[in-house]
């Protein structure tokens, strides 16, 4: 009786038809696409950081050459120790200030106010998110302009005109103008992704925790933070990546300068490729970064699936 229970459960569970040969026909062209897209250039750029190339003509093979001038080169590790900095700008702060600001709004805003008002302060910090980077980075850069720009101008205005200064054209504050920018602009993104995990926490655990006494930062650590652990783990693997890969900002408002001060890997090899022509060169700086990458996010998703199976 059993058996056949479970034979015709089996069976019942089966969908006509649904062989997994059926699917690979539409599994071609986005496979042919990851091909020509993204493996493809990444062989190729592998390839070329071996060579000496000016981008036109034939390729010579150099060996490790290109690679141990990267071991001795003080710019590409100066450009490295500046994407920890644009890290902690995109990563760390915007990470820590979504958690609190989030919170804040589901927890306090929404209650006192209602969701359209929660609602509508979650768009305008997201906003900078909507802008195009390109049009985000010239916004700012208009603004902190030495001639005429809102900062200089405002302290002029308000009597510190003593304080003026050429905010992304010294080597000791460029850095740190462009990573208020970039918290500027990312902030947005982790507040949406924890507005929407805190979504699927039970109201009822806010409210036993409210009747116990509980304030705000008891709630918000005891409730709020283990709850959106998956979506945490999210912001911050998807942010390091993409502060490791910035270039727009940094093409746009500092070109690397003032003396290599905002120097980031992905613009000097940017640099190397199109500026000198040292595409060999370039290929190896690119490849490295590409390398990292790869490495941390393999390690980092261990790590993520360590600390879910710990949690569950």
């Amino acid at each position: 009786m059993s058996d056949k229970q479970s034979k015709g459960g089996r069976t019942a569970s089966r969908i006509p038809g649904s062989k997994p040969s059926r699917f690979v026909p539409y599994l071609i062209p986005g496979l042919i696409g990851i091909i020509a897209i993204v493996i493809v250039p990444i062989l190729w750029n592998f390839y070329l950081s071996f060579t000496r190339w000016r981008g036109v003509g034939p390729t010579r093979w150099v060996g490790l050459k290109n690679w141990n001038h990267l071991i001795r080169d003080s710019t590409f590790w100066a450009s490295f120790s500046h994407s920890l900095w644009i890290i902690v700008a995109i990563v760390i702060i915007p990470t820590i200030l979504g958690l609190l600001i989030s919170s804040a709004l589901t927890d306090v805003i929404q209650k006192r106010f209602g969701a359209r008002t929660s609602s509508t302060l979650r768009a305008l910090y997201y906003l900078p998110q909507v802008l195009p980077v390109a049009v985000a980075s010239i916004i700012m850069g208009w603004i902190f302009r030495p001639e005429d720009g809102a900062v200089n101008d405002l302290l002029t205005k308000i009597g510190l005109g003593s304080l003026q200064h050429n905010w992304l054209g010294s080597p000791g504050t460029a850095l740190p103008i462009l990573m208020v920018i970039l918290i500027w602009i990312q902030l947005g993104y982790p507040i949406v992704i924890f507005m929407s995990g805190l979504q699927r926490v039970d109201p009822e655990l806010y409210e036993a925790a409210s009747l116990d006494g509980a304030s705000w930062w008891q709630k918000f650590r005891v409730v709020t933070l283990p709850s959106i652990i998956p979506e945490l783990m999210v912001v911050i693997l998807t942010s390091t990546i993409g502060a490791l890969k910035t270039f727009a900002p940094v093409y746009l408002l500092t070109k690397g300068g003032p003396e290599n001060s905002t120097m980031v890997p992905s613009y000097y090899s940017y640099n190397q490729f199109f500026q000198l022509q040292q595409v060999g060169y370039g290929a190896a700086i690119s490849t490295a970064l590409t390398v990292v990458i790869i490495i941390f996010s393999i390690v980092f998703t261990i790590v993520q699936k360590r600390v879910e199976k710990n949690i569950a």
